[in-house]
């Protein structure tokens, strides 16, 4: 008899070995997909501080928590992610803490997925399918954006001070976005290299 437990996977599983190969035949281009983070939709009216940290109020930017990164996605909406807890338990923590002020935490772990894009040519490769300036002064580490890269709605984040950004996209777009970034890394590779 087959086993009945449903077991989870990766959104981009079967893009994994792909990703791996463009990198390895391109020159100055990293592609991998990134492990799931716990994830929660945070909603309070600013100033608040969660997990230790203030929440950023500048508009498009994002700060390191201690064991992920919150994003600002609006006036009064953050995206929290942990690398270390479930998404169950980083909304009943951000909950307790937000809900006396009237605000909201909701668990959106299974909303995205990750791909980290990073070498001396991931800014060339993000410019071909977004139309935002992607020039370190423009977007420099730090910076985060609602956009589409493609014809995918992502939330970009640019990270370190070189060339290292993180991509989030919802599992349904995650299959198109592979596609699309390994069709982009072909121009960095050389003459003759096959994915």
């Amino acid at each position: 008899m087959a086993d009945p437990r449903l077991y989870p996977t990766h959104p981009l599983q079967q893009w994994i070995p792909s990703l791996a190969a463009a990198s390895r035949n391109a020159t100055g281009l990293n592609l991998e997909a990134e492990p799931p983070v716990a994830a929660v939709d945070l909603r309070v009216t600013p100033p608040a501080d969660v997990l230790g940290t203030p929440l950023p109020t500048e508009p498009n930017t994002w700060v390191s928590a201690a064991d992920g990164q919150i994003v600002w996605l609006g006036p009064d909406e953050w995206l929290v992610t942990s690398t270390a807890a479930q998404g169950h338990e980083l909304e009943a923590r951000l909950g307790a803490v937000v809900r006396p002020r009237g605000g909201a935490a909701t668990d959106v772990s299974a909303q995205r997925t990750g791909i980290r894009i990073s070498g001396r040519h991931a800014r060339d490769v993000l410019a071909t399918g977004c139309a935002l300036d992607l020039h370190p002064l423009a977007f420099p580490a730090g910076s985060a954006a609602q956009t589409t890269l493609g014809q995918a709605p992502v939330l970009l984040l640019a990270l370190g001070a070189g060339e290292d950004f993180r991509v989030f996209v919802r599992p349904s777009f995650a299959g198109y976005l592979a596609d699309w970034l390994l069709d982009a890394a072909l121009e960095f590779q050389p003459a003759g290299a096959t994915s």
